[in-house]
């Protein structure tokens, strides 16, 4: 219904010597592996010989994952950006879809594709899992009403959180449609310096960024004048210029009591209390700044998402204009089954979605208290074999995928 192959084909014009496919062909065919949960360009071998995976698509036939890799090594700088403007378009309309929008909430973070290889553009930066390996660490920029992957940018491993900010937030601001009248950000302190900071508020945005807690802050916070917020928290505001910044911004701070069971906590601590501190230029109260920032908890799963399902982590070429052209073929794909779950199964995808947050809300027992295996058995009045082992949830779906084209075969037949 989308004729997206016509749509690419209008605004990705690449002309090559060998034309057995098009470059929309070329473009699906890399789309296609990644909706089924193929996360390698190999695995996607087993679709050329499915006849009925070809007719529903429209391919002549299936290319090979060598011919698919060439299409991604081989391709010029200016198809990332016919691919990356053909994206924006399609935003723009998905993003109405299925009811009209007038309000934007973009939350900015990144994530660290570590790489066992010699990939171009791969460096040793902050890396908490493999420490000490080459990663990339692509820059993120997610709707948080929608899910919708505003925009994505490839960056060598060793780039501050921060690097190529500006530049990201450019191409968001460009690709908002005028119907749009309220525009807001979130971010994490990676993201609070001055220049990040500054183009948001060039442009008619507001924002919440967690502000960099240094020294002339913190000497700052216990002067500040706090107010009950709830049972457990209060919070105060005030402006603040810290070094670099050509002006003075709002500080919003909520604080706590350190309980006995922070043995380890993650919020900055500092004589009875732990902090939390906010620079923004929204118009809420204090406990408005700090609940609007808590919704950006919702990227998280979403950056799982695309790492696990979506092939974010499988770097599939050594060169770094064709890993971000991937970059932008996984950005297509992900748009196109987030728009998919919104317009077409909107009452399917809420129950999975309140089911898991059921699940997730279960109280989960302590080792110590937990019971063993013989004893839950006989408490349960079950043998003790061991219990079956646990599936990934991108291999159960690459089997629906597989058992779905085999019923569709059947059925052709």
């Amino acid at each position: 219904m989308l004729h997206l192959r016509d749509f690419l084909a209008q605004h990705v014009k690449y002309p090559r010597r060998n034309q057995r496919y098009t470059v929309s062909q070329m473009i699906l065919a890399l789309v296609y592996p990644i909706i089924l949960g193929l996360d390698r360009i190999e695995a996607a071998s087993f679709l050329r010989s499915n006849g009925t995976f070809q007719y529903l698509t429209g391919l002549p036939n299936f290319p090979d994952p060598q011919t698919l890799r060439r299409f991604l090594l081989h391709a010029p700088t200016r198809l990332w950006k016919q691919l990356h403007r053909a994206n924006d378009r399609l935003l723009q309309n998905f993003i109405h879809w299925p009811e009209h929008r007038s309000r934007l909430i973009l939350d900015l973070d990144s994530t660290v594709v570590t790489v066992f290889g010699h990939q171009d553009g791969a460096e040793v930066g902050y890396n908490p899992r493999y420490r000490g390996k080459r990663s990339y660490n692509p820059l993120l920029c997610v709707e948080a009403n929608s899910s919708f992957l505003w925009d994505a940018e490839l960056r060598p491993g060793n780039a501050g959180v921060w690097e190529g900010s500006p530049l990201l937030l450019d191409t968001s601001f460009a690709n908002v449609p005028p119907e749009i009248r309220e525009l807001r950000f979130r971010a994490d302190a990676g993201f609070g310096y001055d220049p990040v900071l500054r183009r948001l508020e060039e442009h008619p945005s507001e924002y919440a960024v967690v502000a960099r807690l240094t020294a002339p802050l913190k000497r700052l916070l216990a002067g500040l004048r706090y107010e009950r917020a709830n049972a457990r928290w209060e919070c105060a505001e005030d402006e603040y210029r810290s070094h670099g910044w050509p002006k003075a911004r709002r500080i919003v701070v909520a604080r706590r009591l350190i309980d006995q069971n922070d043995a380890q906590a993650t919020l900055f601590a500092m004589g009875h209390y732990l902090y939390r501190a906010w620079v923004t230029n929204m118009a809420l109260t204090p406990a408005g700044v700090w609940h609007f920032y808590d919704g950006r908890a919702a990227i998280e799963p979403r950056i799982h998402e695309l790492r696990e399902d979506f092939a974010l982590r499988k770097i599939p070429t050594g060169s770094f204009e064709a890993n971000a052209l991937y970059l932008e073929v996984i950005r297509l794909a992900y748009n196109l089954v987030t728009a998919f779950q919104r317009t077409c199964l909107p009452e399917v995808v809420a129950e999975l979605h309140a089911a898991k947050t059921a699940l997730q809300a279960l109280p989960v027992t302590r080792r110590s208290d937990a019971p063993t295996k013989s004893s839950h058995a006989e408490a349960e009045g079950l043998s003790s074999d061991p219990a079956p082992v646990q599936r990934h949830p991108r291999q159960n779906r690459q089997d629906h995928a597989i058992a779905g084209l085999k019923t569709a075969s059947s059925r052709r037949i």
